[in-house]
């Protein structure tokens, strides 16, 4: 289930141009295999502060055993890892040294492990109501994603580095073979398999996932991200030895039945129609409201109220709610 799209950046830098492309395809990657998947939570692009110190993770997956960082690399050439971790980058014929994207995404998992262990009170519960359960012995990895048309030189490198390192397209085969999934969402019975690895309730899951989002800092220069188109282009080189110069144009205004965002959605109970004291909640199938007359819960999720497609999803920021519709783009307040 995707949680969080990529928040684009307007630049005319072809370094951050190039940058952003390669988290978009990785998250175009990531959609297309866990996009309905009831084990799998998606954030893409998160940013967050512990300790007085940020991290801005590129692709974060949550989900029944763990954790797992993607650090997305745009490279264009040739890319090498010698036997000490140390890395090298071509362009043009011309090499020169790079800083590891394996170091930096560890860095990040070693602050969001300390974030999560520092709030695992009000995140996980406590077995027989006495001892606090933790964030330590579940799975953590984190793993570099580099541009599809790079060449990786990793015969040099360490084996636990080699392995950590795959390409855009071989991202969703790689997450699959480290999470070892079961065929069904463990329960109390999953004790008794072969499988002893400690898993997360629905409960605590989706409790750390809303923790992920609310943690979650905006950049001040941030632009509402769009559903990620369903096709995916084929990685052109990026770097120009110019920078890129684009030319003004004029937009015509959009007239007003065009507009992206429409009018708001006013929520009612689906059961009584109460429309006034209504509780928004998340839950395993995305966020709802609970009725305060009837006890009912009413999804937030329904078709476009523009175009009338199912293809919407509910987003959240803060305290406010909005339906996002992935056929015509519009967007609508929800009324909670």
């Amino acid at each position: 289930m995707i949680l969080k799209d990529k928040t684009l950046i307007t630049s005319t830098s072809p370094k951050i141009q190039a940058g952003q492309k390669q988290e978009l395809d990785v998250a175009f990657y990531l959609r297309r295999a866990f996009k309905n998947h009831p084990q799998v939570f998606v954030f893409n692009d998160v940013k967050f502060k512990h300790n007085g110190e940020t991290a801005q993770v590129d692709h974060l997956i949550a989900y029944t055993y763990g954790f797992i960082l993607i650090e997305s690399k745009s490279i264009t050439g040739e890319v090498s890892i010698n036997e000490h971790q140390e890395w090298s980058r071509s362009y043009r014929g011309q090499w020169q040294g790079m800083p590891s994207p394996i170091k930096q995404v560890e860095l990040q998992q070693a602050l969001l492990k300390g974030l999560m262990r520092d709030n695992a009170p009000q995140l996980l519960p406590k077995i027989f109501g006495k001892i606090q359960q933790n964030f330590g012995g579940r799975e953590w990895h984190s793993i570099c994603a580099i541009s599809s048309n790079a060449i990786i030189q990793r015969n040099k490198a360490p084996q636990d580095i080699a392995t950590r390192l795959v390409k855009s397209e071989f991202i969703a085969d790689k997450l699959l073979e480290i999470m070892k999934l079961p065929a069904s969402i463990p329960n109390a019975l999953h004790l008794f398999s072969k499988n002893t690895r400690p898993w997360f309730s629905e409960e605590s899951l989706a409790r750390i996932c809303q923790f992920i989002l609310d943690q979650n800092i905006l950049s001040p220069a941030h632009v509402e991200p769009k559903i990620l188109a369903e096709e995916l282009n084929e990685p052109t080189p990026i770097y120009q030895e110019k920078p890129i110069q684009i030319e003004p144009t004029f937009t015509p205004p959009i007239p007003a039945e065009q507009s992206c965002t429409i009018n708001q959605i006013d929520l009612a109970c689906k059961k009584c129609g109460n429309k006034t004291d209504l509780q928004p909640r998340s839950g395993r199938y995305g966020y709802f409201a609970t009725c305060g007359n009837c006890k009912t819960n009413t999804p937030m999720k329904t078709p476009c109220p523009q175009c009338s497609s199912t293809n919407t999803k509910v987003s959240k920021r803060k305290e406010s709610y909005s339906l996002v519709c992935g056929e015509c783009e519009s967007t609508a307040p929800i009324k909670v």
